[in-house]
């Protein structure tokens, strides 16, 4: 299999080609890309995989998804994890881009469709809300110690700004989701279930596109809280959920209690578990699984919430 890795970085890019071993650095601009690109058209590799470097990735993606060439964006903690198990402590910009060369050939690299452009408009957008939120509930926290009021003018002057731009991404994200008919649906079916707004119907066709394509176990592991089994031996550790993407778990906790005081189905299984002795916390979590496994079946039987599902 001829497999490339390329290590990203602010201003420039490396490169590994298998099993040739050739190496090449680019500058992370326009040029570098197209020289890249034109470099790897004629390679005509199996596989290109990069680490997720928070944006420094993005140009280069998109110039190889346009040209239709096998590019795949992985967790970088998923390569440090393979670096260590090969041995391989050492951590230089052209050894990161061998690494991820030879990941790319192993088995544990899967192929999947990445964001199209309005895909990746769409969860910007998101991005973007998600910091407007932070900054105003930093500026709602600096308010309740605000003495001079020349401060909480200016406080609450900055919170109206926020607020106002969080309405204008809101109105985007609306505009882009009725834009696409299935996406529309999509959120129609999620807002339907009590306890979930509109708000956390966006982020659900933005962040979780799976949602409805895969099982229930898929979709709750995934999102890192289906329980995963610690037995070695004789020993039989606690259950424990975890990974999977924090930003979808952090953003259903606050809808999860909502469900519990106006769904009756969730209040009714989060009762049994704390009933039963459960912890709470884990019971929660159990509740979040119920929640997601039901929205997964309503979107892929293409139907609005039913309380008499299981």
């Amino acid at each position: 299999m001829i497999t490339v890795g390329i290590d990203i970085a602010k201003l420039h890019f490396d490169l590994h080609l298998l099993p040739e071993g050739t190496c090449a650095r680019y500058d992370n601009n326009a040029q570098g890309i197209q020289e890249c690109r034109l470099f790897l058209a004629q390679a005509k590799p199996e596989r290109i995989l990069l680490e997720a470097t928070g944006g420094y990735e993005t140009a280069l993606v998109v110039e190889l998804q346009a040209a239709a060439m096998p590019v795949i964006v992985i967790n970088p903690r998923r390569v440090r994890d393979y670096a260590r198990a090969a041995n391989q402590l050492a951590k230089t910009d052209r050894i990161d881009a061998r690494i991820l060369a030879e990941f790319a050939a192993t088995s544990l690299v899967v192929v999947r469709e990445l964001p199209d452009a309005k895909a990746r408009q769409r969860k910007a957008l998101v991005a973007r809300r998600d910091q407007l939120v932070a900054l105003h509930v930093a500026e709602s926290n600096r308010l309740e110690h605000a003495d001079e009021a020349f401060i909480r003018k200016s406080v609450r002057a900055i919170r109206t700004a926020i607020e106002k731009q969080i309405a204008q991404v809101d109105r985007h994200l609306d505009r882009l989701i009725a834009a696409d008919p299935t996406l529309q649906r999509k959120a129609e079916i999620l807002d339907s279930a009590p306890g979930i707004a509109a708000t956390t119907a966006r982020m659900l066709v933005t962040e979780l596109p799976e949602l409805g394509n895969v099982n229930r176990h898929q979709i709750a592991a995934l999102v890192g809280i289906a329980p995963m089994n610690r037995d070695s031996g004789q020993f039989r550790g606690k259950r424990m959920t975890g990974r999977g993407r924090v930003k979808i778990r952090t953003a259903l906790y606050m809808p999860l209690l909502a469900a519990l005081r106006c769904n009756a189905k969730i209040r009714t299984f989060y009762n049994r578990l704390v009933q039963s002795g459960k912890p709470k916390m884990t019971a929660l979590v159990a509740a979040m699984r119920k929640l997601l496994t039901i929205l997964n079946t309503l979107i892929k039987n293409n139907q609005t919430w039913n309380p008499n599902l299981s």
